[in-house]
């Protein structure tokens, strides 16, 4: 068997599979199959690739124990999703559809298991359903919950709902915790077939009342580090506070040019500064970034932890950076009056917006002003003559700067680039985190003209480098799927609109225009969020697909290495490019890491963005679970089977359960996005105001219940 050529490898292979199905064959371990078929010692490696080979394609499965078998049936291999009843779903990559598993089925998979299921035989038009014949991985080993103690043992319900089940803890193993301790557990036994998991208790954050205790689980949970580790933070201690003599050396000064940074009130980790001046008819745009890579050098322990983290977490109450503070807050930050090392994009822009040249440069910068958001605004949009008193001097520089956005916007929008204007939420919080106002939080005048620059910036970096052909993480937006987009489209018919070349491949300039016809209508945000839910997720890639979403061929993130590695680690391939330095060996180099940077960049921001969710949803109950019983006025934002989603002015959203509607049956038409009574044709519809009365919250399950008020109700 040794060295066989393709041809005898895939005949052995048939003849192995033919073994599988066999009539008489019974389950058996690897050991015990080499011994019945008579394998020699020097062929067990090429029989283990044809096992291998025969998993894969979905021929063969091995259970738990190890014992190999013929499949019968469509074989697949996913991620499961569990819920609180037993039932579950297997999401698989590449397809739109997850498959339903009962929970007879699911064989004793948890959440996030990876599994490999048989779909079973199915009417048409029925979902698919499957069975779990396989756990090929447990999608966690440490488990974040709250301890109950009784008298011999404890146990613990998991923050993670879906995980199904509690997990028993012995006495032994609870470290002394006590009942409403929240607790890391390390899971010992996976349990199944009636037996619950076990686990032994790692680590007590504290206890559920303590303040931040909640937030400090959904960061566990999340697995994200929180401290740095003692060699990041040795080299940190050998960073210096300030720019040294011998590092100025080779950088171009650019320290008597006007420099702006323009950020939050609260933002400490400066990226980004800017330079502006005209250029005849047009405008000579310097986007400068902080120079990362200079203090961050590859390979080193602080690089590694980077790429570790791949971002910067911003949660309610904290921000979990990606570079020690030292670095973030510090030496790297473009604060006001000192000097400071940057990558400097400059940019030539035409009266129509077009960059019409550019270079890069390492230079050295000196901000003179340290904007923020709220006084820009006043400026370019009130001309405040408080502020501009105040500021005097940078006022026609931040009209300048007002100017150039808008030429660079409006080149975007002639191209068909889609602008979401969906209110984020700002949550704002006492001394001891809990929450006491929760408001939309606005874009401004002041925010468009940073991201118009940022984009213009990123934008010209991509293609610079898409045309010197060197490897290279760009940001790609892929085009929507078309059943998503007709689904888009029989929805929006019931509000009178539609779009054009649903079903076929549909340009970004339909879905700009369809904002633009729902723009200040009562069913704008509904509309603009079923858009956005109907596109797909970007990501970070080594391949230049484009961004859908800004209607763009070339994107890539540049403008933030201070919070995003991705720009970090392409920082590191321009200054070598720049510099005469990317040579066929660093090609090669950066051809073999990319692949994973783009990969565990987009894991990564997935995972703070989901921390980010968690802990908005937190807060919005703790805040409602003090208004329960009151009034709100909302609008309806999504309804399904079991219920009616609504969304108050605040940005908080709670469900109106079906089982709530005491005056009819009502049923759920989903052509026409629509809950229907059967009896009484009462109809609630998307986009529709109402009025909602608080019942209750849920912080573990982190659900607010609302209820429609009964017509004798004042």
């Amino acid at each position: 068997m040794a060295n066989m050529g393709k041809d005898l490898f895939k005949e052995r292979k048939e003849k192995i599979y033919g073994f599988f199905r066999d009539e008489h064959y019974k389950p058996m371990k690897f050991k015990e199959i080499t011994n019945v078929l008579c394998i020699p010692r020097e062929d067990k490696e090429e029989f283990k690739r044809i096992l291998e080979e025969l998993l894969s394609e979905g021929k063969v499965t091995m259970d738990v124990k190890g014992r190999y078998k013929a499949t019968a049936g469509e074989l697949k291999v996913g991620t499961f999703s569990g819920t609180q009843k037993g039932y579950g779903f297997v999401i698989i990559e590449g397809e739109d559809e997850d498959v339903f598993i009962s929970a007879a089925d699911v064989g004793g998979a948890l959440n996030k298991d990876t599994v490999q299921i048989i779909i079973k035989d199915s009417q048409t038009g029925k979902r698919r359903e499957g069975k779990v014949v396989t756990i090929i991985e447990r999608g966690k080993s440490e488990i974040i919950g709250t301890y109950t103690k009784s008298r011999n043992f404890g146990f613990v319900i998991p923050d993670d709902h879906k995980f199904g089940s509690d997990i028993y803890i012995s006495k032994k193993d609870s470290m002394g915790a006590v009942t409403g301790h929240k607790v890391v557990v390390e899971l010992t036994e996976y349990g199944g077939d009636g037996r619950k998991p076990e686990g032994k208790i790692t680590e007590i954050i504290g206890h559920i009342n303590d303040p931040g205790v909640d937030i400090l689980s959904i960061v566990k949970a999340n697995g994200i580090p929180m401290e740095f580790p003692d060699e990041v933070m040795k080299q940190v201690e050998n960073t210096p506070d300030e720019v040294l003599d011998e590092e100025r050396v080779g950088r171009e000064d650019i320290r008597h040019l006007q420099t702006v940074t323009i950020d939050g009130e609260d933002a400490k980790d400066l990226d980004d500064a800017i330079t502006l001046t005209r250029d005849g008819d047009g405008y000579l745009l310097g986007v400068h970034i902080a120079d990362v890579t200079h203090y961050v050098t590859e390979n080193s322990p602080l690089d590694k932890e980077a790429l570790k983290r791949a971002t910067s977490v911003y949660l309610v109450d904290r921000v979990i950076p990606q570079l020690p503070h030292k670095l973030s807050n510090g030496i790297c930050s473009l604060n006001a009056g000192v000097d400071r090392l940057a990558l400097s994009c400059f940019m030539h822009i035409d009266k129509k917006g077009e960059v019409t040249d550019h270079r890069i440069a390492e230079t050295i910068i000196n901000v003179d002003k340290r904007m923020t958001y709220t006084d820009v605004n006043k400026i370019v949009e009130f001309h405040d003559e408080e502020t501009c008193a105040k500021y005097e001097g940078f006022v026609e520089f931040f009209d300048l700067m007002q100017e150039t956005a808008e030429v660079l916007r409006e080149k975007r929008r002639k191209r068909g680039s889609i602008d979401f204007d969906l209110p984020e939420s700002k949550i704002i919080l006492d001394e001891k985190g809990r929450p006491i106002e929760i408001k939309p939080y606005e874009r401004n005048k002041a925010t468009r003209i940073i991201e118009d620059f940022m984009l213009v910036a990123n934008e010209t970096i991509a293609q610079n480098f898409f045309w010197q052909e060197t490897p290279f993480v760009y940001r790609t937006h892929e085009t929507p799927d078309p059943e998503k987009i007709i689904k888009l489209g029989i929805f929006i018919n019931n509000f009178g609109y539609t779009i054009k070349g649903a079903g076929d491949e549909i340009h970004p300039k339909e879905l700009q225009k369809l904002l633009g016809k729902i723009e200040g209508t009562p069913e704008e945000a509904l509309i603009s969020r079923l858009t956005l839910r109907s596109m797909k997720q970007a990501k970070y890639s080594i391949k230049n697909e484009g961004h859908f979403g800004l209607a763009t061929q070339y994107y890539c993130h540049f403008t933030s290495p201070i919070r995003r590695y991705p720009d970090l680690q392409i920082h590191r391939i321009i200054k070598e490019s720049i510099n005469g330095k990317l040579t066929e060996k660093r090609v090669n180099h950066y051809n073999k890491i990319l692949p994973e940077v783009a990969n565990q960049s987009s894991i990564c921001e997935r995972r703070a963005d989901e921390a980010e969710r968690e802990t908005d949803k937190l807060k919005k109950v703790e805040f409602m679970s003090k208004h329960i019983g009151e009034v709100f006025e909302g609008v309806i934002s999504g309804m399904n089977t079991w219920g009616i989603y609504v969304e108050l002015p605040n940005t908080v959203e709670g469900l109106v359960r079906v089982t709530s509607l005491k005056d009819d049956y009502y049923f759920y038409d989903e052509e026409r996005y629509q809950m229907i009574g059967e009896h009484t044709k009462r109809t609630y519809s998307l986009g529709e105001k109402v009025d909602v009365i608080v019942t209750a919250t849920d912080k573990i399950l982190r659900t607010i219940d609302f209820e429609f008020p009964s017509e004798d109700e004042d």
